[in-house]
């Protein structure tokens, strides 16, 4: 087998199991195991050696926030991505400062579960809409402070395109690049602002005011 590692942890079994048969039928994705909770996630991580982790927030023992904390500890080249049905901010916020690279809800369609693991491997930050409202709602509050970083011209319009939510298949179809180049532009990106998530990017172009956007 081949394709992207994943383990899930979640205390839901029938959302384990629905989940476990999406990844079952994609020749694109390989999944390593299911949890129904984190106690032992550094263990797990270990010994499987996953790519990509899907977590549950709210578990039994040891809730999902804690866990990728321990993730990003001990893995920082794991990504975590976080599925909940909760989209409360505090919860959302808590995650992120966590180091998760992508915040999901339940229920959403199956192809863009897929969508997201695979976004949030190539170092993207997968959001659904109404939390990423949330997360600019949230950074517009911060007081601004303009800086000057020398990005290029290219490098301003990818990442004000992904300020405004799209993700990297999206920005290459609007500038007419291909999706490597798009990667290409935000590893310069990561470079010159100094940080090493997707997520760290946009909040520092919002924070920052590198566009003079007022959101």
């Amino acid at each position: 087998m081949g394709g992207i590692k994943v383990i899930i942890f979640d205390d839901h079994d029938m959302i384990r199991d629905s989940i476990t048969m999406l990844f079952n039928e994609s020749s694109d994705f390989e999944l390593l195991a299911s949890y129904g909770d984190c106690m032992n996630v550094i263990e797990h991580i270990q010994q499987l050696k996953p790519d990509v982790v899907i977590m549950d927030i709210d578990m039994p023992g040891l809730s999902g926030i804690e866990g990728v904390r321990m993730i990003r500890k001990n893995f920082p080249s794991v990504q975590v991505l976080m599925q909940t049905v909760f989209d409360d901010e505090e919860k959302i916020f808590a995650a992120i400062a966590a180091g998760a690279g992508g915040y999901i809800l339940k229920g959403i369609d199956s192809s863009k579960i897929l969508e997201a693991v695979s976004e949030v491997y190539h170092g993207g930050a997968p959001m659904t809409p109404s939390i990423a409202r949330k997360v600019l709602s949230h950074l517009k509050d911060l007081t601004p402070q303009k800086e000057d970083y020398n990005l290029s011209a290219r490098e301003k319009e990818v990442l004000g395109l992904l300020v405004n939510g799209l993700s990297y298949k999206m920005i290459a179809a609007q500038m007419n690049i291909t999706y490597d180049t798009v990667r290409a532009h935000m590893k310069k990106v990561y470079e010159k602002l100094h940080v090493s998530s997707m997520t760290e990017a946009v909040a520092k172009a919002i924070h920052k005011k590198l566009f003079g956007m007022s959101l």
